[in-house]
């Protein structure tokens, strides 16, 4: 068996040549910076102006549509670059590196779950060697996922949660929700988790510790955030939206079918959306989005229970109207149950909860908006490495980690 680190590296290359394959074979169109997409268009705007703004089809001005990470990395490389055909190569090449990065740590994040090395270094060659398209968002999250599991197992091991661990760790976890603030559910989980399992009296402090550690590192994104757009929320300001997009009078059971059939509404891409976000600003155009989605759920409460069971479903089981791709989704989701089940008797509390926990607290919320198959794409790593414990068995069984410090 590899060592993890070597496994890592092997991982990374083959994922790196597969996906450079794939890099190669693109058009220049593609891979040339631009502006359609929300991401990109900041990113743009940063690098012209120095200013976290206009995402959408016409300038808007200040933003917090998305998160910053992802732009400023894409605005950083066109500082160094321009906006490129070489800036674009750059930009694909840092998505790539992500998902090896997600993939090669599998091995290493098996053997601190309990589900074993060799599980993790067929769950990451099967990922690495699988050509897709690169998105730069999914496989941050999913890394983040990784590193949070394993760092919350090592403090529910007898004496490892320190209160000044308990701070820094909060902080590391607020960055993520940086990259994408739908980990929140996820860090509370583990939280909640560990205010059960422990048994020290300091388990509350060290708690207190992590929430605060977790605020601290998104002030200041949330005080810009107040001063330009004039309100309080959590990292992004497009929750209203992203509920209308799911939850309106002919919304389709995913994005693709509510944009086919005509319904969709987005100021991405509809001039009438774009000019109200002009006209009353970016987070109470949110607002407005949201208490439409509101009203149109309490009327329709029927509609809405189907349109949610709908993306359950799809999140688990692949989109309806995409035969293959849910083949593929569903096996993988069939045989991840089957490694929990052939893995649970072997584990103890605090590593069945690290597995647990990111599988039912991260997709919370896009049972609740407009669905699409990327979302699904932070917790893969996790399913690969579940369905292949499936296939190739664990370790014998781990130790109980003491619950009393």
């Amino acid at each position: 068996m590899a060592s993890p680190g070597r496994a890592f590296a092997l991982i990374f290359a083959v994922n790196l040549a597969v996906q450079g394959l794939v890099l190669t074979r693109l058009p220049e169109r593609v891979v040339r910076p631009h502006t359609r997409w929300e991401v990109a268009a900041v990113a743009m705007s940063l690098h012209e102006r120095g200013a976290f703004a206009d995402p959408y089809l016409l300038p808007t001005g200040p933003t917090a549509h998305v998160p910053p990470f992802h732009p400023a990395l894409i605005a950083a490389i066109y500082r160094l670059l321009g906006p490129t055909l070489a800036a674009g190569y750059v930009t694909w090449l840092f998505s790539i590196a992500f998902s090896g990065v997600m993939f090669g740590m599998l091995p290493w994040l098996g053997g601190r779950l309990g589900l074993g090395e060799r599980a993790g270094l067929l769950g990451g060659f099967v990922g690495a060697a699988v050509p897709r398209w690169p998105d730069f968002g999914q496989a941050p999250a999913a890394i983040a996922i990784g590193l949070m599991a394993a760092a919350f197992v090592t403090r529910w091991e007898k004496g490892r949660a320190t209160l000044a661990g308990s701070l820094g760790l909060g902080f590391a976890i607020g960055l993520s929700f940086l990259v994408t603030p739908s980990l929140l559910p996820v860090a509370l989980g583990f939280v909640a988790f560990e205010l059960i399992w422990l048994r020290s009296p300091k388990r509350w402090v060290r708690a207190a510790l992590l929430l605060f550690g977790m605020a601290l590192a998104i002030t200041p994104w949330t005080w810009r955030n107040q001063k330009k757009l004039g309100g309080l929320f959590f990292v992004r300001s497009n929750f209203g939206l992203e509920l209308r997009m799911g939850n309106h009078e002919g919304a389709g059971a995913n994005l693709e079918l509510s944009a086919r059939g005509g319904t969709e509404r987005h100021p991405r891409t509809n001039e009438e959306e774009v000019r109200k976000v002009q006209r009353l600003g970016e987070l109470e155009y949110m607002r407005a989005a949201g208490r439409e989605a509101t009203a149109w759920i309490r009327a329709r409460p029927a509609e809405f229970l189907r349109l949610t069971g709908l993306r359950v479903a799809q999140f688990w089981l692949g989109p309806v109207n995409d035969l293959p791709r849910a083949l593929v989704v569903t096996t993988l989701t069939l045989l991840g149950v089957l490694g929990i089940v052939r893995a649970w008797p072997r584990l103890d509390a605090p590593r069945r909860a690290a597995i647990l926990v990111p599988l039912v607290a991260y997709p919370l919320v896009y049972y609740l908006v407009g669905w699409e198959l990327r979302y699904r794409g932070p917790i893969d790593g996790l399913a690969l490495l579940l369905a292949a414990a499936a296939v190739v068995g664990t370790p014998p069984p781990i130790q109980p980690a003491g619950g009393e410090e």
